[in-house]
C-alpha cells in the first residue's frame, strides 16, 4: 500500500482507479512483454543460427523475403543493408535487442510507458516491412496492428501494479510529482491528460488499422482483393535484356511476388525471332545444367540457382542470367525478338528486345 502522506496531484479515489486500472491490464501488459522479449530471445540465447550470417535461418534471409512488399519505400532501404553486410548485422542486433529490451521491461514494469511505446514503433516498423505475407490470412497484419494497440493501451496505463515502477513509486514517494517519470515510467494522469492521449492514440490506431487493411486486403474503401503484392502467386520481373549477335541472351529477373516458404522453378526458356518462330530452346534440364557464372545474383542471402526442374528463384531473389544456345546464330536479321520463361505453375514472362530497348509485360494463365 501507498504511504498516506504522499502529496500525489490527483484525489487519492482517482488514484486508487488507476491502480485498478494496472489489475486490468496486467494480462496484456505480461502477453506484450513476452511476445517481444521471446522474439529477441530466441535470437540471442534459444536459436543464435539466426544471427549467424552463415546459417540457413540467419535473419537476412527473412529480411530479403519481406523486401517486395514493403512500403513507404522501405524494400529500397532492406536492399542497400542488404548489399552492405556491416550495416546490415548492425540492423538486425539493434532491432532484436530493443525487442528483447522493450519485452523484459514490460514483464518487469519497469519504465512501462516509454517500453509500450517502444513496441508500438516496433509494431509499425513490422506491419511496413512484412504486413503483405500471409498466403492464406494475414497473419503478419493481425499481428502487427494487435501489437500496436495494446502497446498504446499500456502507454496509457503504465504499470501501476506489480511492477518495478510501483515499487519505485512506494519506495521513492517524491517521484510521483516527476514529470519524466510519469511521463516515461508509470503514475496517475490527469483525466484531462488521459482523455486527450486516448483520443489521439485512438484516432491513430483506427486511421493505421484501415488504411493498411485497405492497401492489403480492401474491402474498405474498394472490394475485397489480395493485396497488390501477391504471396501465393509468383511474378517474375524481368528487364534488362541483351541480345548478343550469337544468340546469348543475359537479362536480370526479379521476382517480386510469390510464397517465401518455396522457389518459384522456371522449367523453360524460349528465344523467338521477329516473325515470333522459336529459334533456341533451353529445358528444364539444360536449364538446371548452367553454369554457376552464368547466374550472378545481386544479393547474398535469398539466390537464384539452379535445380532439379530448372531455375529455382525464391521470393525477392534477383540475379543477372545468361542463356547461351547451343549452336552459335550467324546473320541474325534486324527486329525485335523475344524471351520467354515458363514456370512450373503454368506462368509465362515475356521480355522483348529491340536495338537493347527493352519492352516488358506479362502473360498469364
Amino acid at each position: 500500500m501507498y504511504r498516506d502522506n504522499v502529496n500525489y496531484s490527483l484525489s487519492m479515489p482517482a488514484f486508487y482507479e488507476w491502480r485498478i486500472a494496472g489489475l486490468c491490464i496486467l494480462c496484456i501488459r505480461f502477453v506484450q512483454g513476452w511476445i517481444f522479449w521471446g522474439g529477441g530471445s530466441r535470437r540471442f540465447f534459444y536459436a543464435p543460427q539466426k544471427l549467424n550470417p552463415y546459417a540457413t535461418q540467419w535473419m537476412a534471409n527473412k529480411l530479403q523475403s519481406a523486401m517486395p512488399g514493403a512500403l513507404l519505400g522501405v524494400g529500397d532501404v532492406i536492399s542497400f543493408l542488404l548489399q552492405h553486410f556491416y550495416l546490415l548485422y548492425a540492423a538486425i542486433i539493434v532491432f532484436s535487442l530493443v525487442e528483447l529490451l522493450s519485452g523484459a521491461a514490460l514483464i518487469a514494469g519497469i519504465f512501462t510507458r516509454a517500453a509500450g511505446f517502444v513496441t508500438v514503433l516496433l509494431s509499425i516498423a513490422l506491419m511496413v516491412i512484412f504486413g503483405w505475407e500471409g498466403g492464406t490470412c494475414i497473419d503478419e497484419w493481425t499481428m502487427s496492428v494487435a501489437n500496436l494497440s495494446i502497446g498504446l493501451t499500456l502507454a496509457l496505463s503504465g504499470g501501476s501494479i506489480y511492477s518495478i515502477d510501483s515499487w519505485l513509486l512506494r519506495r521513492y514517494p517524491a517521484l510521483a510529482d516527476k514529470a519524466w517519470f510519469i511521463t516515461f515510467a508509470s503514475g496517475p494522469w490527469s483525466y484531462k491528460t488521459l482523455k486527450r492521449t486516448g483520443i489521439l492514440f485512438f484516432v491513430f490506431t483506427v486511421f493505421f488499422t484501415l488504411s493498411t487493411y485497405n492497401y492489403y486486403r480492401g474491402a474498405i474503401f474498394s472490394r475485397y482483393h489480395p493485396g497488390p503484392v501477391s504471396p501465393v502467386e509468383y511474378h517474375v520481373n524481368l528487364s534488362d535484356g541483351v541480345l548478343s549477335p550469337d544468340g546469348a541472351v543475359t537479362f536480370t529477373a526479379y521476382v517480386d511476388a510469390g510464397a517465401p516458404s518455396q522457389p518459384c522453378h522456371i522449367i523453360r526458356a524460349e528465344l523467338l525471332n521477329p516473325d515470333g518462330t522459336i529459334i533456341e530452346l533451353w529445358s528444364g534440364k539444360q536449364l538446371s545444367a548452367l553454369p554457376q557464372n552464368n547466374i550472378v545474383n545481386v544479393y547474398a542471402y535469398n539466390r537464384i540457382k539452379t535445380g532439379i526442374y530448372g531455375i529455382e528463384a525464391p521470393v525477392s531473389a534477383k540475379a543477372n542470367i545468361t542463356l547461351v544456345p547451343e549452336i552459335k546464330f550467324l546473320n541474325m536479321v534486324p527486329g525485335q525478338y523475344q524471351l520467354r520463361l515458363y514456370s512450373i505453375d503454368g506462368k509465362r514472362w515475356e521480355l522483348t528486345l529491340r536495338n537493347s530497348q527493352i519492352i516488358h509485360r506479362e502473360i498469364v494463365y
